[in-house]
């Protein structure tokens, strides 16, 4: 199939060019038919690239709103009025076929089509169109600038522009679908934000030691009295989870103004000198799983990835935003922190229910 597609130069010159879809020719003998799929097959033949073309009739503002919204959302590069461009992938074809029914449904027209670029330096010109240095820019000097503030802002405001930053780097990477050196430096710029900010708000938060998680007999840890910092937050609240469900029902929580204020006979978690803390990349959640061989429990682990992403980054799970969301309201509601436990439990054990019973 080819098809023309106008390109813009400059505000009075055009040109044209033909784009053509390129099936792959592949060689299927007796010997090879019979290990070959219709999916496969499709597979093969996919192209590099899906064009949205976009007509809509008449004067339907709200549509137009809502398509440039959705196509925005999505990431697309703009050929022109109309024409839009996008990488290949089965979630991006199912979201454009989901916006083809609704401009359908009003009346105006779609043209859904993949294609392969007619070479190697278009293909780099098509690359291009999706090239996000210049966003990358400006949110590396945004962390930057942040940074530097940081010793005069108080804890609501580190914590509302490190949660805004984050979401922020999140998003643009996102959509980034050939992420370069700008790419990992605004990446590692938001790591050192993030730490700092976190040494602002939470100046006993445990530094990782290295080393290897010994076992432990859990028969040992029964009816044992357990401590950590107060207000805890999602690592904190998900141990002490993991601790009453899985290693110590009995368990006593002990809620620390200062790690210094530990006593003795006390099994510390999660701050530095304790017990149960950060070792290399794990979390403390992540170390007592480690350490009771609960971590090949599909639910615990779901947990874990879940609590790791929450304290200390990393790659992102889906149910992040609205668990944080959660907790922050859980947070802010209950001002004991038994009580917040107790609570914070249920959701723990909802999760770990759900967790458990997905593939």
């Amino acid at each position: 199939m080819a098809f023309l597609i106008k390109h813009q130069l400059d505000s009075n010159q055009f040109s044209y060019r033909y784009y053509t879809s390129v099936i792959v020719k592949t060689t299927v003998n007796a010997a090879n038919i019979g290990s070959l799929t219709n999916d496969s097959i499709l597979e093969a033949r996919r192209p590099a690239w899906l064009l949205f073309l976009l007509t809509v009739q008449g004067p339907q503002s709200a549509l137009r709103m809502r398509m440039w919204r959705a196509l925005k959302s999505l990431g697309t590069a703009v050929l022109r009025d109309g024409v839009y461009l996008l990488p290949n992938r089965p979630v991006f074809f199912e979201s454009l076929r989901a916006l083809e029914k609704e401009v359908d449904a009003a009346d105006g027209g779609v043209q859904l089509l993949e294609l392969d670029a007619r070479d190697p330096q278009q293909q780099k010109e098509f690359e291009a169109l999706f090239d996000r240095t210049a966003d990358y820019e400006k949110l590396l000097g945004e962390i930057r600038d942040t940074r530097k503030k940081l010793s005069k802002m108080d804890a609501g405001a580190v914590s509302t522009a490190a949660g805004r930053l984050h979401r922020a780097v999140e998003n643009l990477v996102a959509l980034d679908f050939f992420p370069g050196r700008a790419t990992s430096q605004t990446t590692l710029a938001l790591e050192d934000f993030l730490a700092d900010a976190n040494a602002v708000l939470s100046p006993d938060e445990p530094h990782p030691v290295e080393g290897r998680v010994p076992k432990r007999d859990v028969a040992e840890y029964r009816g044992r009295t357990w401590a950590t910092r107060k207000r805890p937050w999602a690592d904190r609240l998900a141990s002490a989870w993991l601790i009453r469900r899985f290693i110590d029902p009995e368990a006593r929580i002990l809620w620390l103004a200062k790690p210094a204020d530990c006593p003795e006979d006390a099994l510390g978690f999660d701050f530095d000198g304790a017990t149960f803390t950060h070792v290399g990349c794990r979390v403390t959640f992540e170390v007592l799983t480690a350490a009771f061989d609960l971590d090949h429990d599909p639910g615990v682990e779901k947990i874990g990835a879940l609590i790791h992403y929450l304290d200390v980054g990393g790659v992102p799970v889906p149910e992040a935003i609205g668990f944080e969301a959660i907790l922050r309201g859980a947070r802010a509601t209950f001002t004991d922190d038994d009580e917040l436990l107790r609570e914070v439990e249920k959701l723990f054990n909802l999760l770990y229910g759900t967790f458990s019973r997905q593939r």
